[in-house]
């Protein structure tokens, strides 16, 4: 790791290895320290202090968390400004962003030392010059999956035609690693599991609720419905032992993890398989892993408490028996290196880089390990095929972040007259010259104030959405951009302040009361086939982070209690294709691809308005599902008997085929 120039002298002083997360951090102390050669030259810095101290003590390696990282950078002195760093950073895209970074960069940086006092003006103006790459550090990011942001930081920009893209400095893509034996493919056997169900309403009379959020809460309750957390428990249960135990699945050490959406969901199942594991009368315990402790049955528990044993002990005891089953509410799906992880068992909506990394759990290699298997209760295999493929072969940034956004959102800030430009700089003066805090708070109080008498709901929105948008965006291109404007970095600053103190426009939720008026009637979950999602053999593109415009408010959508209900079992209850995967694609591709194609609807987008066109797209729909009776016969019924799903299907198609409004 440390490089030598010809002269004999290091072309670094230190090499700062950054990591985002605890396991992360252990797992790489843990094998750079188990090289005895370097022990000597290795350090962690664990707590104030200890960075300044391995700097100038000669440690060559030190690492560290960016958590740490702000709290030890004021302990340093300022003879390291003139040595050479190389800064490592580890899954660089939850690491390296905003102010964090700012904060080392100031720390490590050559520039700003002055024997003056500084004026506001000079250390407005050291702050933007800080945020930028320093002169004596070198930068090293490694990641599996690169956003957007992390490609446009680190990337190597090229000219391609009119556009500056940007590419990593160098690739070993997932492609190469599977194919050469380095991580296992996970989506090789990825299995989707349908779910149907029917509710009932309970009550007498027919009140009215929003459909929007009532139909989120109804699946939210019948996917955690007690009963459904069993039945799915004992299907996770019942596949483990007789398709991974059985089969001997990495010489019978196989584990299996299961991502749920939430820690209730957690613990639930980790309640669901502990009792259902004695009935089977298993061997087998599960391990319930979640942060904190939380409400659960009128008592406080934590991982711990339901474990039997604390939480730096999880990661040992799993590879022990009797413990084959982790069940996780958010931890361990990033960043967590376990061989034998074998089988992953999926109850939590997941889609992009987070479907990728918490999949790719389970692609840690073992000399006995030859597969893995996912059977997956919410996702579809599109959604998970297209998450893996921009990360599969080379990700490239298809054009680099527009920096006139911020004119635009500044504009808009000002136009909605929260705040003067004198308010803006008395505060950031105060808070560069080390004001108490009683002495901002009441210019940011005057500002909440004039929020919330003269803005009403939407203008509270969209304020407030912009300026979250203002500060992400300027933190993120005064890190990789050579411009220097005071008036941005003195918004952006007051901003910090001002976004916390101003509360959320209340929402009516019209939806209330829901859950109280119906009753599960049955719930059913059938294993479909098991299928190999291959991926496009090309290089993707990732866009840059999208023009955040602010916020913005729904209309709630009132409709009758019963025909909430009866909607709901239309579309989760009734519908149970023989072959899902096929009809998926005959709904999303190949019918509003023959609808695009017809010429009365093409005629009609042409030359007519949007509702003409509607109706043409309509009878192209009624004309192409008549010609597919005989080839698919189940699709025509549902569409011919089932009236909510042939709304769906016929909103859907026109959504995704008409472009008259974007012209």
């Amino acid at each position: 790791m440390v490089n030598f120039q010809k002269d004999g002298k290091n072309i670094f002083d230190s090499i700062i290895i950054v990591t985002d997360r605890r396991i992360l951090d252990k797992q790489i102390r843990d094998t750079i320290t188990q090289f005895a050669q370097v022990g000597a030259i290795v350090g962690h810095a664990e707590k104030s202090g200890d960075l300044r101290k391995y700097i100038e003590g000669g440690k060559k390696i030190i690492i560290t968390t960016v958590q740490k990282f702000p709290f030890v950078v004021d302990d340093i002195g300022s003879s390291h400004r003139n040595s050479s760093f190389a800064i490592i950073i580890d899954e660089a895209h939850s690491s390296q962003s905003g102010r964090t970074a700012a904060k080392m960069n100031i720390s490590l940086s050559t520039e700003g030392e002055t024997e003056e006092e500084d004026s506001v003006e000079d250390q407005i103006n050291r702050i933007i010059e800080s945020k930028k790459m320093l002169q004596n550090a070198s930068y090293f990011a490694f990641t599996a999956t690169p956003k957007n942001k992390t490609l446009e930081i680190f990337g190597d920009p090229y000219m391609d035609g009119q556009k500056v893209k940007h590419k990593a400095f160098h690739s070993y893509t997932m492609k190469q690693a599977v194919q050469e034996g380095f991580i296992l493919d996970v989506l090789t056997n990825y299995t989707p599991v349908n779910s149907y169900y029917r509710l009932m309403k309970k009550v007498e009379d027919d009140p009215e609720f929003d459909t929007r959020r009532a139909q989120k809460k109804l699946r939210k309750y019948v996917e955690g419905h007690k009963h459904a957390i069993r039945e799915k428990a004992e299907i996770m249960v019942d596949h483990f032992h007789e398709q991974v135990i059985a089969k001997n699945k990495i010489g019978g050490h196989a584990r299996a993890m299961v991502i749920t959406n939430g820690v209730n969901r957690a613990i639930e199942y980790f309640f669901a398989f502990r009792d259902y594991l004695a009935e089977r009368k298993s061997p087998y315990k599960p391990i319930v892993a979640f942060s904190g402790e939380h409400q659960y049955g009128g008592q406080k528990v934590s991982e711990a408490s339901l474990n039997g044993f604390s939480s730096s002990k999880i990661e040992d005891k799993i590879q022990e028996d009797p413990y084959r089953f982790l069940i996780c509410a958010d931890k361990f799906q990033t960043g967590y290196d376990e061989p034998l992880l074998h089988t992953m068992y999926v109850d939590k909506t997941l889609a992009g880089i987070k479907a990728v990394q918490t999949l790719s759990r389970l692609n840690r290699a073992h000399p006995k390990k030859h597969d893995t298997f996912v059977l997956d209760f919410i996702n579809d295999t599109e959604t998970i095929r297209e998450s893996f493929e921009k990360y599969y072969r080379t990700t490239i940034l298809s054009e680099e972040t527009d920096p006139n956004r911020l004119h635009d959102l500044k504009r808009d800030l000002d136009n909605h007259h929260v705040y003067e430009q004198s308010q803006v700089d008395s505060l950031v003066e105060k808070y560069l010259t080390s004001a108490p805090r009683d002495q901002l708070d009441p210019i940011l109080d005057q500002c909440v104030a004039i929020y919330l008498e003269t803005l009403d709901e939407a203008g509270q929105v969209d304020f407030k959405g912009k300026a979250k948008a203002f500060v992400r965006t300027y933190g993120f291109l005064s890190s990789i951009l050579r411009f220097s404007n005071a008036s941005w970095e003195k918004l952006a600053t007051f901003l910090n302040f001002l976004v916390p103190k101003l509360p959320a426009p209340e929402e009516e939720d019209l939806s209330r009361g829901i859950l109280e008026t119906i009753d599960m009637e049955s719930y059913r979950a059938e294993v479909q086939s098991s299928v190999n999602i291959a991926l496009a053999d090309q290089d993707a593109e990732v866009q840059p982070p999208p023009p955040t415009t602010g916020g913005y408010l729904v209309e709630p959508q009132m409709a009758r209690l019963s025909d909430i209900v009866k909607n709901f079992n239309d579309h989760f209850g009734n519908v149970e294709w023989r072959d899902a995967d096929k009809i998926r694609l005959v709904i999303t591709e190949e019918i509003p691809a023959k609808v695009a194609q017809d010429k009365a609807y093409q005629n009609a987008i042409k030359n007519s308005d949007k509702q003409n066109a509607r109706i043409e797209s309509d009878k192209a729909l009624q004309r192409i599902i008549t010609g597919m009776l005989t080839d698919h016969t189940e699709l025509f019924k549902q569409f011919q008997d089932n009236p909510s799903f042939r709304k769906w299907l016929a909103d859907m198609v026109f959504s995704s085929t008409y472009t008259g409004d974007r012209k």
